[in-house]
């Protein structure tokens, strides 16, 4: 949670007073089609909406969605995904997501995405943090 607060922090410090809300909204239209593209074990889906950093990382669509599986768990395979907060600077976005994995376990996730220069926004990273044990 402490890392959660510390991205959120910095990024309000760098933000302007408006977060921009098509960008936060595209942002999140992103998110959940990913979520989705993971709920139809879709792995070029999606790889598709994944940063370029994310392609060097993992160069194969099928090596990135078996990541996410086992380590990403709550994201890959969840009860519920809801938006929390979202800033917004410099072409880049935070988005806070509330989730509650299979189990019933809550979870906390902070997505951030960056501007392309295509101008399309990419998922660049998922900090994902357990805040509860559960039902």
């Amino acid at each position: 949670m402490r890392i959660i607060a510390l991205l959120f922090a910095f990024l309000i410090v760098s933000v302007s007073p408006a977060v921009a809300g098509d960008d936060v909204a595209a942002a999140q239209g992103i998110i959940r089609s990913q979520a989705e593209a993971f709920a139809r074990d879709d792995a070029a889906a999606a790889y598709a909406y994944a940063a370029p950093e994310i392609h060097e990382l993992y160069p194969q669509a099928d090596a990135f969605l078996g990541m996410v599986a086992h380590s990403y768990a709550p994201v890959y395979r969840h009860k519920s995904f809801e938006f929390g907060e979202a800033v917004s600077a410099d072409g880049k976005i935070a988005q806070q997501v509330h989730i509650v994995d299979a189990d019933g376990v809550p979870w906390e996730a902070l997505y951030t995405l960056e501007q392309q220069g295509d101008g399309s926004l990419k998922i660049s990273g998922c900090a994902l943090i357990k805040t509860g044990q559960g039902v």
